[in-house]
């Protein structure tokens, strides 16, 4: 059984107090933070931020496309098929009925959306491994690149048949699967730990900014052309990123040629008892037997489900229940998203201020945000299925559950750095294989359970995902920690700096 001692100890100390101390015993300066305006750390967040922006467009923009895909005749019309009274719907332009559409039931309309994650569930603790053996720049450059080279083969696969959509979308995840290790394990070297809340929610809400901006995008671009070009523009952006990362995006403060001085040394200094001295060398029992990292585990499976429930199916769930039309569908689809965004920002902000000037534990501070970032959603979800055709509540309900879900971007979501920032990018990949399984399953679950769409096999969907939400909230509560860990810091193997 681990023991959880010391990990206790450095909780108790604040992080400044600490730092300070560490600087003191091997007699150097104190370095003076680098503002932020400027600095090569934030450019990075924000040029990571349009990658995760990409990562999501083109992992979402098919739950929007899929409504335009089916061959459904009622749907241009008056949506009779819809529980709830149909909404005005304009005409829609002639030329965006070129487009094929297919006869798909909604098994699968399920294994599709889902198929997506039977490959990102294949490369995630590979992604952490190769991150940190190769390094993480040219892993997530080329794991995106080969992302959108499958998105603009999407019409063609679907035109051959479900199987190749879902093989095609297998590969896309395959691509995507290494982009969120390899981001942690390059944070692992640029972010202080002061700032990681920050750094790390301004990378991250690129995610969400993907699914804001994409879903109702999507659902213009089905509307004013057809349902191909949702896939043609969005690889095209991927490939304008692809560009700007191989220009600007490097490994580590050391290797960047442009970075200042002061802000080299600032990192490099506040990271310097954090990290491993160990290249090379990865405490695998250690990390597999660890339960601060099961928590985690536990955490970002049960979220995930909630998110990945409403991520792949709200566009179905706004068409085939509320009514709503392709073009109001992506809009209001994106309102979730857009709150989201909002509260991951400012709850980041709020956990490094807490951290640093009101000295709250480490621990405390991602135990209360993922506690409000997990329960939150489950209440609002389960609140939104009693809505009945209030269209305006069930809107409000679902938005406030998906927002609230961003304050766990500060929770158990960055917990990984925290505990052993050495091997951030492989415990990311651990803990996402896990958080994985959900998109994979989840979809075909609630499909399966919603083949009438009726509003009652709706509720049962959410009534899952919010158990399943309080479940992992109650877990991490219970097991998380907030300290690096013993096994983090190994010493034995010292192969230089």
């Amino acid at each position: 059984m681990e023991r959880y001692g010391s990990d206790t100890e450095r909780d108790d100390t604040p992080l400044l107090q600490r730092a300070e101390e560490e600087r003191v015993q091997r007699g150097k300066t104190k370095i003076s933070p680098v503002p932020a305006c400027g600095s090569s750390r934030y450019g990075l967040a924000l040029l990571s931020s349009f990658g995760f922006f990409v990562v999501y467009s083109l992992r979402v923009n098919l739950s929007v496309a899929m409504v335009d895909m089916l061959n459904n005749t009622q749907s241009d019309t008056n949506h009779s098929s819809s529980v709830c009274p149909a909404h005005a719907n304009p005409p829609r332009p002639k030329h965006n009925h070129t487009a094929s559409v297919y006869n798909w039931d909604s098994e699968t309309q399920g294994w599709i959306l889902g198929s997506f994650f039977y490959g990102y569930i294949l490369t995630q603790i590979l992604g952490g491994y190769l991150a940190g053996r190769w390094g993480p720049k040219w892993l997530m450059g080329l794991g995106i690149l080969g992302t959108v080279f499958f998105t603009l083969l999407t019409p063609v696969a679907a035109d051959l048949g479900a199987k190749y959509l879902i093989a095609v979308r297998v590969l896309e995840g395959i691509g995507e699967g290494v982009t969120f290790p390899a981001m942690y394990t390059m944070w692992a070297a640029w972010a202080p730990p002061l700032e990681r809340s920050r750094l790390l929610t301004i990378s991250y809400i690129g995610a969400q900014l993907g699914t804001v901006v994409s879903l109702p995008l999507s659902g213009q671009i089905c509307f004013y052309l057809d349902w191909t070009y949702v896939f043609y523009i969005f690889g095209a952006i991927g490939l304008v990123w692809f560009v700007l990362w191989t220009c600007l995006a490097f490994d580590s403060p050391n290797t960047h040629p442009r970075i200042s001085e002061q802000e080299r040394l600032y990192i490099t200094n506040s990271l310097k008892n954090e990290l491993s001295t160990s290249a090379g060398y990865i405490p695998w029992r250690a990390i597999l037997t660890s339960g601060p990292l099961w928590a985690i585990v536990v955490a970002h499976f049960s979220y995930n489900w909630t998110f990945y429930t409403l991520l792949t199916l709200l566009p179905t769930y706004m068409k085939e229940v509320l009514g709503f039309s392709i073009q109001q569908n992506g809009m209001l689809s994106a309102l979730p998203y857009i709150g989201c965004v909002v509260l991951a920002v400012l709850s980041g902000q709020l956990a490094d201020h807490l951290r640093e000037t009101w000295l709250v534990r480490t621990v405390t501070v991602r135990k209360v945000f993922s506690i409000v970032g997990m329960l939150g959603p489950a209440v609002f979800l389960v609140a939104a299925g009693y809505t009945g055709c209030d269209y305006t509540l069930a809107v409000t309900f679902l938005t406030l559950s998906s927002a609230l879900g961003g304050v766990s971007a500060s929770g158990f979501n960055i917990n990984h750095l925290d505990i052993a920032p050495s091997y951030a990018g492989i415990l990311l990949g651990i803990t996402n294989t896990f958080a994985t399984i959900p998109g994979m399953v989840g979809p075909v679950i609630a499909r399966t359970l919603t083949q009438q769409n009726t509003i009652e096999e709706w509720q049962t969907v959410f009534y899952i995902a919010a158990g399943i939400n309080l479940f992992g909230a109650t877990v991490y509560t219970l097991f998380g920690r907030g300290g690096v860990q013993p096994w983090a810091v190994h010493t034995s193997y010292n192969h230089g700096d």
